[in-house]
């Protein structure tokens, strides 16, 4: 049994919890490897709501797959024309209805916010899967614990955040669960789409080295992760802005074969045409790893939220 207190928690945001819950995390996630391949009772009668009031393919079903590889069970929408939202009805109130049929709920939403708000009102532990432009911190955790697993390590590392860190809300997540370690952060961005002054001032303040560069070739050499993000088109207000900024970086073979021998590529998916398939290929690719890591990580949390494991 570990001194943390996990039961009950909200995970709402990657800041609320301490580098050493996290890694307790990554220790649990540990254990789940064996587990996700037999199947478990550990959740047998608990019911995970899974509301997905944007698109979604791998949190969503890497959550549901979790919950059932647990002996749990799985209720919820993946999009909300499909509920009752389609009606009108508020989140609030979605939520304060889903309460009453499940243990656990996991959230994605548009709005800012959004995971908070429903944190605040329901009496089961709310997961955010994705809120606003902000945050995403179980994709951050299982960012963290890919980089853990891949390097066996995570202190002492160069790691550089690549394409649109302005609007991609997994970066942002990630920088701030980096900020818990003592890495260099690179950030790789067109002019346009850098990351916004108050998150790498919040990342300075707790000491982050941090470096803003335009250019991948810049820094090809000096870093040992390099996480590849999407332009995302479909939060760019105007999509006259996304127009100038599409294609701005290509990651394949060649540009790696600068880099350092053990670089590793991440990417939260989905690509577009900013990682060229040619990369799966190559032994710097942990991307659909990272899925696989993503399930681990998940399985942990839902465990450890329901009491399961102490």
């Amino acid at each position: 049994m570990s001194s943390f207190n996990f039961e009950g928690r909200d995970f709402i945001d990657i800041k609320d919890y301490t580098r050493e819950e996290l890694e307790y995390i990554f220790k649990i996630a540990n254990r789940m490897e064996t587990i996700a391949k037999t199947g478990s009772s550990l959740l047998r009668g608990k019911i995970l709501a899974s509301l997905f009031f944007e698109p979604s393919t791998r949190t969503r079903l890497s959550f549901e797959s979790a919950m059932l590889r647990l002996g749990g069970g799985v209720i919820g929408f993946a999009e909300p024309s499909v509920s009752s939202v389609a009606k009108g009805e508020t989140l609030a109130d979605t939520v304060r209805v889903v309460e009453n049929y499940a243990d656990i709920i996991v959230l994605r939403h548009p709005m800012e916010g959004a995971a908070k708000l429903a944190a605040d009102l329901a009496s089961i532990p709310v997961i955010n899967a994705g809120s606003g432009t902000m945050s995403h911190p179980t994709q951050a955790l299982l960012d963290l614990y890919t980089i853990w697993r891949e390097k066996g390590k995570i202190d002492g590392l160069t790691i550089a955040l690549m394409g649109d860190l302005k609007y991609g809300r997994t970066v942002k997540s990630l920088a701030y669960a980096l900020s818990k370690f003592n890495i260099s952060l690179v950030l790789v961005a067109p002019p346009q789409l850098k990351m916004r002054r108050e998150v790498i001032e919040d990342l300075k303040s707790v000491g982050m080295e941090v470096k803003e560069v335009t250019s991948l070739e810049e820094v090809i050499r000096e870093i040992d992760v390099l996480y590849v993000t999407r332009i995302q088109k479909e939060r760019f207000p105007d999509l006259s802005e996304y127009e100038q900024v599409r294609g701005s970086y290509r990651v394949d073979p060649s540009i790696l074969s600068l880099g350092k021998s053990d670089l590793i590529v991440m990417h939260p998916l989905p690509r577009v045409d900013e990682l060229s398939p040619e990369v799966d290929k190559t032994r710097h690719a942990k991307y659909f790893k990272q899925t696989w890591y993503g399930l681990l990580v998940r399985m942990a949390l839902l465990a450890l939220l329901l009491g399961a494991i102490k």
